[in-house]
């Protein structure tokens, strides 16, 4: 079926892989789909993401990197769940997220609690235990549960996943386990019962006995007692044979259709009514798996997803659905059905007939019913509605016409007209509660006649409909009369109605002034802007004073501040200048306009003493000069913010006009105004400013305020200059004391020559900038020598030096000096005091204060360096002091003596450990033996390296003195240790060997020390290895195990061999001689002498390594050793010496369990063929891993033992192997029994078929079969080996298996058709529907069956192949009906073309009956010309003639040109008047010579009708055939040759012909040509009947003229008489504008005027109404 008729339609909507979605997560587990909205797909890689695609904008995807392990969209709005596991638990953890509003919502781990905590509804009951969740859904009311899992097959067919359900009952808490694959929840509306029934349908595919069973199951939920039920329904599912393992995945439901829609996981679509679960259609959607399906409630259809990322949209053909159930499935009533439940075309005819039906019946209730119901309102016509009027009524019963409004009111909403009808039947009985109820529920569809209706009884109900029906003048007709004129606004926009604003404008301003603002603003604000102009608004309040009410409409309607409002803005700042300028300043103040008249609003601000803003508004220098002046009136702050809207040089002038005028009174304008943009005037235009009139007191507050931010010296100069002129000593200190950027020497030089009375300022200059010098020579030359003695001991005591050296130039008495150093005592800084008084050779000058500081506890290093230099200058025991004082710097102090005594200098740095100063004056002045006791003492490892480096000339002079000198005199280990590491680490080993030999070997008191021996054997062994052998016997306490090692590794070995053997190191001992002596036999020799296991175990592992392997074997036992069995084993092996493996593992079983140990145990009783040992052995205890020796043993050929082991551990599949090995055929097929393994079976199977054993290998090929994926092995298995009868009886004997399957169904028909044709139909007839079609096709052809071909071609619906095999092959495939059968199928439409060309060359007298039935389908033109070009043309005639009303060309002329041949001009006037797609003309010139007149009559008709008047007419006058002439003529339209048949008429003397002539072309024939040739040729007696008719139409005419015109005269005067009364209501609006400005109130009459009384102007007062909100309506 083509895909446009198919009633369900399939288009692709998107595929993922275009969003860049890889096919691995096109998966049940990746994506989900919840609802027509949203597609979430969950990404893996190459970064963890969710991918959100809005199937509103599907090329929009929404991508974000989340990692998650499932992931939700919301079905209706953009929120997100994700769930993960939390990282290092097992817990998961639940988030939902709104997407829009980035945010998280909740989120919730799941084993915890909290506030959303997830509602656990049921338990899985046991049938869905180990089975994969694939759905779960509610019904609508959340009351019925369903859960969908899916679980492998049963194992006689695994292939056919097995489905599972749980139906659970939220109220009853109820569960119900069925078997389903998939499963939805549907509404349905039973007949008699208002509520809807809940309805559960699912569909299932099992197997029992072998049988598969496909059905669909729809069944009430919780049925309704006392009420009408839905019946159970099931259906049966058809699967196709090449999707025998295919089982629904899916199930949507159409409640829009009724329609049930199950989808299949390799893409089968079922589709069923859901009222009657009728099949409506099945076809393939997808060729790809599909697992993923969602609905698409909107239009009734579903999305599905299948593996290849297709997001596919099946819909249904609303135009061919319900004629393919009607046509296709003969099924009338369910077509009627869903026409109506889907308000569907294509039952339009069914239904009118129903209808007719049922009314000839009197069954008015169903007729209603069906009325209401029909599709597309097919029967909701007035006809209808005036049928049910027509029906009497009877006396006690309903009338038919309300049961008809009942029946529609039921069932939904009545259209206009019916609603226009059942009103006016409730207004005449007076029930206008009725309307109201059925108006509240939307039952009537309103319309401005039913509100006409109502509006006689109800005027608000009328309104409402009105208001529906969006009758607008009548609307606004309505609220005029109620008055309520704003809602008449808020209805006009919403409708966009234009009623006249200006009248209601002026209406409602006569009554109340604030709700015509009101009104006003409301039009302002109406969209397309104000339909009244502003200005006309503000002329009508002014016009009656209402000066408040104007400028509350202005402000509100001028706040866009547009351009084209400059006048309005101008004219209400003018109006409330004048009148109230405090309201005019507030609207200034808002700055709300920029658009008036600003030089007037100036001048009219000026004059209301509103300065301020006239400064605001003049933009001429002169006039802010003149009021500027007047700064009593300005607020001060004010005209601040004033000068900074001036220019730079306007401000200036300014200010210095207010200097000027005021100086004293003025001055902190200036001064505020300089700080306020000092930045925009300059700092230096407002010094010079302040300057030019030497206000030193405006710059110094000026200068205060914009120093802070400043750092220009000349700036901060300034300010200190003005601070000090003005007398601010104490601002003055302050800012030299805290600012950085004044110029300090212009500063000091500027204090010193100010010669302030306080010093302060002067002090924290020089201070800071170092004119400490400078200062103290001011002070002192000043005689201010209090402020020296407070600089020093209270501002800086730091600089006393500078101070006391300044004062020592400037020669002052000694005596001050002291006692101003005393005065500050611990605070002076020595150091530098130190260094002044040092430079000027005055030191002894502190002498005093050093020994005050001394004597309160000083222990600063520069007060006892200088006390320390004073007494080595003096010589005063300096030995005493340098020994004695700890708190001088040794460094200086040495430094210091190194010129006078360089053993002092000695003395000082080894008390201050100063290595390298007294290395250097020690060599430079030869005192080695003080350097050498030195470094002993020191123990210092970097100063031993440094003396010992070879870099040092005196090393040798140093090692004599710490070798003859040093050494021998010390008595501490410690030094002696530090001197020897020191030898070691500078590389002397032979001054290191006589050093130890001197201090160990004669008897010192360091002979018997530990480390020493050690030392001293490790450096013979490095230095002198003869000597080591004689250490070792002569010496005792040394590390033996240490220093063997060292021997080891100097390759001392027998040296290293001795040690151990003192030492009793037995093992290491043996170990020297494997690994290093490598001498076996003499590490055997030790072995036997020690007789340790130890010592056996390493010569055992030697004895391994050299491949003595019987002989390390008995070590290991010696040693009673088990722990190398591995590579015991493994060396056993290679060499072949299972005996004593045997001997071995018996020893080590008895040490250890384990599992390799008796495996190989078993393995070598095996080896040595111990068969009884290896039975006993496994009947006792043991952790020997049997399955892999059986396997090894199995592998290497030694299939006794094997069967041994396969046999006590049951291994059936192993031990059937082991005995087809030892060829015992009977003994495998019962182990293969017991297995049951295929691969067990085939081994089997295939050793029997080697063997001959045909018998028994029956027995396993018939397991083997029934596996699809073995059949083909064993098969080919059979047939390589030629068994082609023994393979058919195998497989003959499987059909009759309770599991056999396509395939062994399948493989039979290839062998009969190899080997056996004569039984293959048969078998095909037999079995067509269990067949593998498709192989057994080719196999067919490769074997030439061609009617078996054929029969299989037609079977799997290959029509094409099968009429090609057939034609190709007739003598054996051809058969006419089945042929007429196929053809009519093929979709290929050549092979149409060719089969004709087969009949008419093989069976020429079918040809028609194909014809016939091929006439749909074929193309006619091209039939015609295949037979014309044969020659057999009219063996088609039957078939032309039936076809011919398709009106094809060829066809006509084809049949044309035989009738004329044939002369049957009857059948060509049919033909030529039916069918006219012909060539006309050439027709008719072939016939118009034709000897018969009724040919010739044809010809003539032909050209009449190609328009070939004149030509018709001459065939026609040539035969006399009169009658044809004037109708031809009269068709023709042509008055000339209609006048010319009147001269021929005439000319022929037939009179009656032309007054005939003159009515049947009347309307052609002008009066006077036919009046003038019936007068000459005296026939006016045959022209009179024409005359009078003549007269009497076009008095007719003439008379509608003249009604025409008087009427149009009519229209053209009201229409004058209309725009006359237009034009007067416009000039009655002109006469109420206002000329100008409203005059000020007189005194005494109130502020205003009275309006006019509206009465003068033919209209009554309106009294005041308020304005309800719309929402009453």
């Amino acid at each position: 079926m083509a895909a446009a008729n198919a009633p369900i339609s399939m288009k692709e909507v998107l595929t993922l892989s275009s969003h860049g979605i890889g096919s691995q997560f096109m998966t049940f587990t990746h994506v989900t789909m919840e609802s027509d909205k949203y597609i979430c797909v969950r990404e893996t890689a190459p970064q963890n993401s969710v991918v959100i695609i809005d199937m509103n904008m599907p090329m929009q995807p929404l991508r974000r990197p989340i990692t998650a392990d499932s992931a939700l969209m919301n079905p209706n709005s953009r929120i997100l769940a994700l769930k993960a596991q939390l990282p290092g638990t097992t817990q998961d953890h639940l988030q939902i997220f709104n997407i829009e509003m980035k945010a998280k919502m909740k989120s919730h781990q799941m084993p915890e609690q909290g506030d959303s905590e997830p509602v656990k509804m049921f338990e899985r009951t046991a049938n869905l235990v180990n089975n994969q969740i694939i759905n779960y859904r509610s019904d609508p009311s959340e009351k019925w549960l369903v859960l969908i899992g899916i679980a492998p097959g049963s194992p006689e067919r695994p292939q056919l996943v097995k489905g599972n359900m749980q139906l659970f009952s939220v109220d009853q808490q109820r569960s119900q386990a069925l078997e389903a694959h998939a499963a939805s929840f549907a509404s349905f509306k039973v007949l008699g019962n208002e509520n809807p029934s809940t309805l559960i349908c699912f569909a299932s595919k099992s197997t029992n006995a072998g049988q598969i069973t496909s059905k669909l199951h729809v069944i009430e939920l919780g049925a309704q007692p006392g009420k009408p039920g839905f019946t159970k329904k099931q259906a049966d599912l058809f699967f196709p044979p090449d999707f025998a393992d295919d089982f629904p995945v899916s199930m949507q439901i159409s409640q829009k259709y009724g329609l049930i829609y199950v989808i299949t996981k390799l893409g089968l679509l079922f589709v069923y009514d859901l009222d009657t679960a009728s099949a409506v259609y099945r076809n393939r959607i997808s060729p790809d798996p599909i697992f993923l399906t969602a609905e698409a409630s909107s239009i009734g259809g579903f999305y599905a997803i299948n593996r290849r990322g297709q997001v596919l949209l099946a819909t249904v053909n609303e135009a061919t659905i319900v004629p393919f159930v009607s046509g296709q499935l003969n099924n009338l009533e369910l077509a009627v059905n869903l026409a109506k439940r889907g308000n569907l075309p294509g039952a339009e005819n069914l239904v009118v007939q129903r209808f007719q039906e049922l009314f000839a019946q009197t069954k008015y209730k169903e007729a209603a019913e069906l009325a209401a119901e029909s599709p597309q309102g097919i029967l909701r016509t007035p006809d209808t509605v005036a049928k049910f009027q027509s029906v009497p009524v009877q006396s006690g019963q309903t009338p038919p016409l309300l049961q008809y409004f009942g029946t529609l009111l039921t069932r939904g909403k009545l259209n206009a007209f019916e609603s226009l009808e059942l009103s006016r039947l409730v207004v005449n009985q007076n029930k206008k509660n009725l309307l109201e109820n059925w108006l509240a529920e939307d039952k009537l569809e309103c319309s401005e006649e039913l509100g006409d209706l109502v509006k006689t009884v109800d005027n608000d109900l009328a309104l409402k409909i009105y208001i529906k029906a969006r009758a607008t003048p009548k609307v606004v007709a309505a609220f005029a009369e109620r008055r309520e004129f704003d809602k008449i606004l808020i209805y006009s926009k919403q409708v966009g109605y234009t009623p006249d604003y200006l009248f209601l404008l002026q209406t409602i301003l006569r009554a109340d002034p604030q709700g015509a603002v009101n009104f006003a603003l409301m039009m302002s604000q109406m969209e397309g802007g104000c339909p009244v102009d502003y200005n006309t608004i503000t002329d009508l309040f002014l016009q009656r004073n209402l000066i408040r009410e104007a400028t509350a409409f202005l402000l509100d309607v001028l706040k866009p501040n547009l351009p084209e409002h400059g006048f309005l803005q101008t004219k209400v700042l003018e109006i409330n200048l004048v009148t109230f300028p405090n309201v005019a300043d507030a609207i200034l103040a808002n700055g709300m306009f920029s658009h008036y008249d600003r030089p007037r609003i100036a001048q009219l601000c000026e004059k209301a003493g509103l300065y301020v803003r006239a400064l605001q508004h003049y933009t001429e220098l002169p006039d802010i000069k003149r009021v500027i002046v007047n700064t009593h009136a300005i607020e001060p702050q004010a005209l601040v913010e004033f000068f900074g809207t001036l220019s730079k040089e306007w401000a200036l002038e300014c200010m210095k006009d207010l200097l000027l005028v005021n100086l004293r009174a003025n001055l902190q304008i200036i001064v505020q105004t300089a700080k306020e943009y000092c930045e925009q005037l300059g700092v230096e235009a407002c010094i010079k400013l302040f300057e030019q009139f030497k206000s030193y007191e405006g710059l110094y507050f000026f200068l205060g305020s914009y120093l802070s931010s400043s750092e220009d010296p000349d700036i901060h100069f300034k300010y200190i200059e003005a601070a000090a002129k003005t007398g601010q000593i104490k601002e003055v200190e302050r800012v030299t004391r805290e600012s950085n950027f004044y110029d300090a020497e212009k500063t000091k030089n500027f204090l010193m020559e100010a010669k302030l009375p306080d010093a302060r300022p002067l002090i924290n200059v020089c201070d800071r900038f170092g004119f400490v010098p400078d200062l103290t020579h001011y002070l002192y030359t000043s005689n201010m020598l209090r402020y020296i003695e407070g600089y020093v001991q209270k501002v800086n005591p730091g600089n006393a030096p500078l101070v006391v050296g300044q004062l020592l130039d400037d020669e002052c008495p000694e005596d001050f000096i002291k006692g101003l150093i005393l005065s500050v005592r611990s605070l002076l800084p020595v150091e530098p005091l130190v260094e002044e008084c040092e430079k000027r050779n005055r030191l002894r000058l502190l002498t005093q204060f050093l020994e005050h500081l001394v004597s309160e506890g000083s222990q600063d290093v520069h007060v006892h360096n200088a006390l320390g230099k004073i007494i080595i200058d003096s010589n005063n025991n300096p030995e005493h002091f340098l020994t004695t004082n700890p708190y001088y710097d040794s460094r200086v102090v040495g430094k210091y003596c190194e010129k006078r005594d360089p053993t002092l200098a000695v003395v000082a740095y080894r008390r201050g450990q100063c290595d390298d100063e007294l290395i250097n004056v020690t060599n430079k002045n030869s005192l080695f033996k003080l350097q050498a006791r030195y470094v002993v003492e020191r123990m210092d490892a970097d100063l031993w390296d440094k003396v010992l480096s070879p870099d040092n000339e005196y090393r040798r002079q140093l090692i004599d003195q710490v070798v003859s000198t040093a050494l021998p005199e010390s008595k501490s280990p410690e030094q002696v240790s530090a001197a020897v590491k020191a030898f070691m680490t500078a590389d002397l080993p032979h001054e290191l060997i006589e050093l130890l030999e001197k201090i160990v070997l004669q008897n010192s008191a360091f002979s018997g020390n530990f480390n020493l021996q050690n030392l001293l054997i490790l450096t013979a062994i490095k230095a002198d290895p003869s000597r080591v052998m004689d250490y070792i016997n002569r010496l005792d306490n040394f590390d033996g195990p240490a220093v063997g090692e060292v021997a080891v590794e100097a390759q001392l070995y027998e040296e290293a061999f001795a040690i151990f053997k003192k030492f009793n190191l037995n093992v290491q001992a043996v170990n020297v001689l494997l690994d290093n002596i490598q001498s076996i036999e003499r590490a055997v020799e030790f072995a036997f002498r020690v007789e340790e296991d130890a010592v056996w175990s390493q010569v055992a592992k030697a004895q391994l390594r050299e491949g003595l392997v019987s002989d390390a074997i008995e070590s290991f036992i010696r040693a009673d050793d088990a722990t190398q069995f591995l590579d015991v084993i493994r060396a056993a092996e290679d060499a072949n010496v299972y005996h004593d493996l045997v001997r071995y593992l018996l020893m080590v079983r008895q040490k250890t369990k384990e599992p390799k140990v008796d495996s190989e145990l078993i393995y070598a009783y095996a080896k040595i063929d111990r068969l009884g040992d290896i039975e006993e052995f496994i009947l006792m205890p043991n952790v020997a891993n049997l399955q892999d020796v059986g396997d090894r043993l199995y592998g290497e050929a030694l299939y006794e033992a094997a069967k041994i082991i396969f046999a006590f551990i049951s291994n059936w599949a192993k031990l059937a192997c082991t005995l087809v090995k030892l060829r015992q055929f009977q003994g495998a097929v019962d182990a293969a029994r017991k297995a049951n393994s295929s691969k067990t079976w085939k081994e089997v199977c295939f050793a029997c078929v080697d063997a001959e054993e045909f018998r028994l290998a029956q027995i396993c090929g018939l397991n083997i079969i029934i596996q699809v994926d073995d059949l083909e092995e064993v098969s080919d298995y059979y047939q390589n080996r030629g068994c082609f009868n023994e393979l058919i009886s195998l497989m003959e004997s499987g059909l009759g298996l309770e599991r056999a399957h396509m395939g062994i169904f399948t493989e039979l028909g290839v062998l009969y058709a190899r080997y056996r044709p004569e039984k293959l139909m048969e078998h095909i007839k037999l079995f067509s529907t269990r067949l593998n079609i498709p192989k057994l096709i080719r196999v067919c052809d490769e074997q030439q069956h061609w009617t078996e071909l054929t029969y299989l071609y037609i079977q799997y619906d290959e029509f094409d192949n099968a009429a090609t095999t057939i034609m190709n092959h007739s003598p054996e495939a051809w058969d006419h009906m089945q042929f007429k059968d196929v053809a009519v199928k093929v979709a290929n439409v050549e092979l149409y073309y060719k089969a004709v060309h087969f009949y008419l060359q093989e069976h020429p007298d079918l040809i028609n009956d194909l014809l016939n039935v091929l006439a749909l389908r074929v193309d006619h033109t091209r039939v015609v010309d295949i037979m014309r070009k044969a020659g057999h043309l009219h063996l088609v005639k039957p078939y032309m003639v039936a076809v011919q009303s398709a009106n094809v060309a060829a066809v006509n002329e084809a049949l044309n040109g035989i009738y004329v041949e044939e002369e049957d001009y009857d059948r060509l006037r049919e033909s030529i008047d039916m069918h006219d797609n012909f060539d006309q003309i050439g027709l008719a010139q072939k016939v118009e010579k034709h000897e018969l007149l009724e040919m010739r009559r044809i010809a003539a008709y032909i050209y009449k009708k190609a328009g070939r008047w004149k030509q018709s007419i001459a065939l026609s006058k040539k035969d006399n055939l009169y009658k044809d002439a004037m109708e031809t003529c009269s068709q023709s339209g042509d008055r000339e040759l209609a006048e010319e048949l009147l001269a021929y008429f005439i000319e022929k003397k037939k009179k009656e012909c032309f007054a005939a002539c003159l009515f049947v072309c009347y309307d052609l024939i002008r009066p006077d040509v036919a009046i003038e040739l019936a007068w000459m040729n005296n026939m006016i007696d045959f022209a009179f009947p024409y005359l009078l008719q003549f007269i009497r139409e076009y008095t007719g005419k003439v008379d509608e003229l003249v009604k025409d015109r008087i009427e149009a005269l009519k229209e053209t005067k009201a229409k004058e008489e209309e725009e006359k009364d237009v034009l007067k209501q416009q000039n009655m609006y002109a006469q109420l504008l206002p000329l100008a400005l409203p005059a000020p109130p007189i005194p005494g009459m109130g502020g205003g005027f009275a309006p006019p009384p509206m009465g003068g102007m033919g209209m009554p007062p309106m009294p005041p109404f308020g304005m309800p909100p719309m929402g009453t309506y």
